[in-house]
């Protein structure tokens, strides 16, 4: 009886994409998230939850790192500090470890190119940011969502996640809790349509 050879998977590259979890098949910390895929390849991928901000203001976390914000991001001198973005919950790997998604890319000690947009974990970014040069736009996580080799490709094909090609103005512009329908809507979906149980084709 002859073996069938099985040829190679190949890994699509969802990096840039949205993620959005499917009601009822993506629990715990990542459920009802929506999540921008920075890095994805046959070795896993490392994304970012872009609704769900926590208490912690960017103004906030700048003090913990001994860094007093003279101006806050996106604004005139004029304008009070109060107003600082808030910081948001990444995903539940490295909670403790800041993650910076900025435009333009800038050039930061340590810091990964996503085409137009950066990704920056060095110290340098938020320097920047406190001093009033930062990033003209920025989305500051604690956190990432990680996932091992072959690790989403089994969630997507128990179709635990929708996938969509990523909108920068919905990372940056939309407000946190509009960001999941506003995602969904990429794909023409209204998000009463999802159901907890998603049928295979």
């Amino acid at each position: 009886m002859e073996q069938s050879q099985r040829t190679p998977e190949t890994v699509t590259d969802l990096s840039n994409q949205f993620l959005m979890a499917m009601p009822g098949m993506v629990s715990g910390d990542l459920a009802g998230t929506v999540i921008y895929l920075c890095e994805h390849s046959s070795k896993g991928a490392l994304g970012l939850v872009i609704n769900r901000p926590t208490d912690l203001s960017v103004a906030g976390l700048l003090e913990k790192i001994d860094l007093k914000l003279e101006i806050a991001p996106g604004q005139s001198a004029e304008q009070p500090v109060a107003h600082s973005p808030a910081v948001f919950f990444g995903g539940p790997v490295q909670t403790d470890r800041g993650f910076v998604l900025h435009f333009p890319a800038g050039d930061y000690s340590s810091s990964i190119k996503l085409g137009r947009l950066a990704l920056t974990t060095s110290r340098d970014v938020l320097e920047a940011v406190a001093h009033g040069n930062g990033p003209e736009q920025l989305f500051v996580t604690l956190g990432y969502a990680g996932w091992g080799a072959g690790q989403l490709e089994n969630e997507l094909a128990q179709n635990a996640w929708l996938t969509v090609a990523a909108q920068e103005n919905i990372i940056f512009d939309t407000p946190p809790q509009d960001r999941y329908p506003a995602a969904l809507k990429l794909l023409g979906i209204d998000p009463v349509m999802l159901t907890g149980v998603a049928g295979h084709a």
